[in-house]
Parts: C-alpha cells; structure tokens; sequence
C-alpha cells in the first residue's frame, strides 16, 4: 500500500500543477529532417514528449489487462489519431489550449489507473485510447496544409505511436510475479506524472520545448 500511495499522490500533485498554470496561446510544431515525410513523421513523434509519454503508459497499462485488450485499445489508438489527424488537415480546427489541457487529463487519468490497476473493462481501455488518439492527432499537425506529404508525415506519426504502444504492451503481458507489476505501475505512474508536468509546460507556453 505504501508503494502505491508515492505515485498517486505524484499524480495527483502533478496534475495540480498542470492545471493551476495559467493557458496561453500554444502553436503547432512539425520536426523537419530533410529526409522526407516517412522521416519527418517519426522524428515528430519521438521529439514530441506529449505524444509518446501517454502511448507508453497507455500500452503498459493495458499490458496488464492481457492480450485481447492490449491489441483492440492499440487498434483504438491508431485509427482515432488518424482520423484526428485527418480532420485535422481536411476541415477541422481546435484551440490548442484546449487539446494541451485534455492531453493534461488524460495523463491524469491513464496514470492513475496504471497505479490502481483496476479491473478495467474493455471499454473503459477502448474510450481512452480513442479520446487520447482524437486529442493528439488533432493537435500534432493542426496547422499544417492538406497535401500528399503531409499525409505520409500523418501516417508515419500513426505508425510510430502503434510500435511504440506494442512495445510497452510486451513488458507488462507476460508479467505474473506481484512485484514486478508493482514495479512496473510505480514506474509508469511517476512517467505519467511527468507527462503532466510537461502538459501543463504546454498549456502555459505552448510548445517552446522544441
């Protein structure tokens, strides 16, 4: 029980913190590598702590819910970021603040259950991993023009989200022993309390961290 009380409170001491910063205008980000939009979309996603840090709690925590769950969240996961990012090119705009904010409470949310670590429904696990693939497809290329490049930047952000997740997955599926899971769910739950941390940076002032 001690153990477990560390990362909640972190959580919550996080999550505080995050919201009690006060908003300011964010601006869109796209890492350009001169390497072509295969390239660009992967070195966005690995520069973009606020996109990997909630796949990689995400996939942890639905590693421990077993198999089933772990390949239908990732399936959530990916097809939501890409219909965020395409409604993101094609016709729709969100406030950034708006998307660092809901990005904040996600991490809240998915750290804490990792700490708990409940026995999820399926849904539950689905309707997070949806929301948090909305959120961040939406945010990640929200200003960026409707064209073939940016498409391919749009699918390979997706893709990298996708092998990073199953990644995660694989270290807690075949977990049985009890302190390997307590290990694994103080460690992604003070990973998500830094996740918050740098939610809250973005709602304050924007996506300067790049």
């Amino acid at each position: 029980m001690t153990a477990l009380r560390s990362p909640l409170a972190a959580c919550a001491l996080a999550s505080g913190l995050g919201a009690a910063l006060v908003p300011a205008a964010a601006q869109a980000h796209l890492v350009t590598t001169g390497m072509g939009p295969v390239c660009d979309g992967v070195a966005h996603f690995g520069a973009s702590p606020e996109d990997y840090l909630p796949v990689i709690v995400l996939g942890l925590l639905a590693g421990l819910r077993g198999a089933r769950q772990a390949r239908l969240t990732m399936a959530a996961l990916t097809v939501a970021w890409l219909a965020g990012g395409l409604a993101s090119l094609g016709f729709f705009s969100a406030s950034a603040t708006a998307l660092a904010a809901a990005t904040a409470l996600l991490f809240m949310v998915i750290g804490v259950l990792l700490a708990w670590n409940p026995h999820t429904r399926l849904w539950v696990l689905v309707s997070i991993a949806t929301a948090l693939g909305l959120v961040r497809g939406l945010d990640d290329l929200h200003s960026a023009p409707l064209e073939l490049p940016t498409a391919i930047v749009l699918g390979s952000i997706c893709a990298s989200a996708a092998v990073l997740y199953a990644l995660a997955a694989s270290v807690t599926l075949p977990l049985q022993r009890l302190w390997m899971i307590v290990v694994v769910r103080v460690g992604g739950s003070w990973l998500a309390a830094i996740g918050v941390l740098l939610a809250g940076w973005l709602i304050r002032y924007g996506n300067a961290v790049h």
